[in-house]
Order: structure tokens, then C-alpha cells, then sequence
């Protein structure tokens, strides 16, 4: 998609828009004109992406904080008009195993993870459900898929996100609001540069945040990358678990 394309967002939220996948996604979507209002902890970080456009505005907030995020929503829709469109990027992993549990890191990657999509989208919808209007998204994983080794709470909570886009989706669309669920395999971020295992396939985050955009143009309802990862984990997981978990187990 080129960077002159008009997109059929006006206003567009983002959140874990501090870096990664989020504010590759922001930076693109306002080089296209859209207004987009991001959302992060890091209020520096927030100010210096939208420093480099002048309809970019920072809304900073703890997406652990449900009374912060409506608080947020409400000013951003006072001082520029209906968000057409979300994208929860907000994202942790926490270190954890399943010898070592680390119990506060499984709460901390949980509380992020879920509740942090939960607080925004209950922030958010009431608006779009009055006006039967608007375009929800977050990231999930695909490491939601099926049980893999690395990192138990990591992918308890991106497959909890991928079951409540499955239960929400109906509903939502028959009250006029659209849902996307984004799932991604490796892509270069501060997030994956800490990893010490093999990451195939591993994309770079313009790419990626051009993959984003195009799928939730097209209102796709899953939106995935790169396919090869997806592809060889979507037929892994239609394995028993007897072919399945020494499969993952020797791979992985």
C-alpha cells in the first residue's frame, strides 16, 4: 500500500504505541493523514514519535488503569472527534517457566496482556456500540496457537486474546462495529531482541506494521505474518496431542 493511499479512518488510538510494533503502526498511519492518538506509559517516548507530526497527539496513560483509559478516550473524542478505529498494541513478557512459575511475572504478563485489552476496549466500545459504528483490533500472537515451551504466560494470555476475539466477533458485527484480531509471528522489536532462542522468519517491524494496515483495510477478521511461520503452526496445531507435544518439544 503506498504512503499516498487514503485510509477510511479519521481518527485512530493506539496503545503500546512507545515502541514496536505500536508506534510502527502509528508513524505509518499519520504519514497517511490520519489523526492518530497514542497511548503508552512512557510519556517521553510518546512525545518524541509525535513530535515528527503535527496530527499526532499523546494521551499517556497505564493500560492497567481502567478508570485512566476512559478518562483518556473521553478527552481524545472531545478534542478530535469519534475514534474510527483501535489497535491495542500494549504488550510484556515477563520471565517464567514451567519449573520456574515466577508467579508475580505470570500476573504482571497476564494483567498487561489481558486486562490491558479488556480496560481499552471497555473504554472505548460503549462509544462505538451508541453510534453503531467503528473498528477494534489488537495484537495478539501466534503463539496463542498451541502450547509452546517458552514462555507459559506469554502465550496463556495472547491465546486468551485470540479466544475473546473469537467470542466477541459475532456479536460486535451485528451491532455495526468491526473486529480484527492481529496475529503475529517474530517481528524486530524491543521485545524480541531480548530472545535467546531461534526466531524463523523474523520481520522487520515497517514491514509488519504495512501488514497490519492493509489487513484491517480489507476488515479481514484475522490478520497474520509472515504466512510461512503461521502456516507450518496453524498445521502443527491440527495434531493430536500425541504427535503434537514431542513435535514442539524437539523443535522448540
Amino acid at each position: 500500500m503506498s504512503n499516498s493511499s487514503t485510509p477510511p479512518w479519521k481518527h485512530v488510538w493506539i496503545t503500546g504505541a512507545s515502541s514496536g510494533l505500536g508506534e510502527h503502526v502509528a508513524r505509518a498511519l499519520a504519514k497517511r493523514g490520519c489523526i492518530v492518538s497514542i497511548t503508552a506509559r512512557r510519556e517521553e517516548q510518546l512525545a518524541a514519535i509525535a513530535a515528527d507530526f503535527d496530527h499526532m497527539f499523546i494521551y499517556p496513560a497505564d493500560v492497567t488503569d481502567a478508570e485512566a483509559l476512559k478518562l483518556v478516550v473521553a478527552q481524545m473524542e472531545e478534542q478530535h472527534g469519534p475514534v474510527d478505529l483501535t489497535i491495542f498494541g500494549a504488550g510484556a513478557s515477563f520471565s517464567s517457566s514451567a519449573t520456574e512459575l515466577e508467579i508475580g511475572n505470570f500476573a504482571k504478563t497476564l494483567d498487561i496482556n489481558v486486562m490491558g485489552v479488556t480496560n481499552a476496549l471497555d473504554a472505548v466500545l460503549p462509544h462505538m456500540l451508541a453510534r453503531r459504528a467503528g473498528h477494534i483490533s489488537w495484537i495478539a500472537s501466534v503463539a496463542g496457537y498451541g502450547g509452546l515451551p517458552i514462555s507459559p504466560p506469554y502465550g496463556a494470555s495472547k491465546a486468551a486474546l485470540i479466544n475473546m476475539a473469537e467470542s466477541m466477533h459475532g456479536k460486535l458485527k451485528q451491532s455495526g462495529v468491526t473486529l480484527s484480531l492481529i496475529n503475529p509471528g517474530f517481528v524486530r522489536t524491543p521485545m524480541t531482541d531480548v530472545n535467546t532462542f531461534p526466531m524463523p522468519f523474523l520481520m522487520e517491524p515497517e514491514a509488519a506494521a504495512e501488514k497490519m494496515i492493509a489487513g484491517l483495510r480489507r476488515k479481514k477478521f484475522e490478520i497474520t505474518f509472515p504466512w510461512q511461520l503461521v502456516w507450518i503452526l496453524k498445521v502443527l496445531n491440527l495434531l493430536p496431542y500425541w504427535l503434537y507435544l514431542p513435535i514442539i518439544r524437539r523443535v522448540i
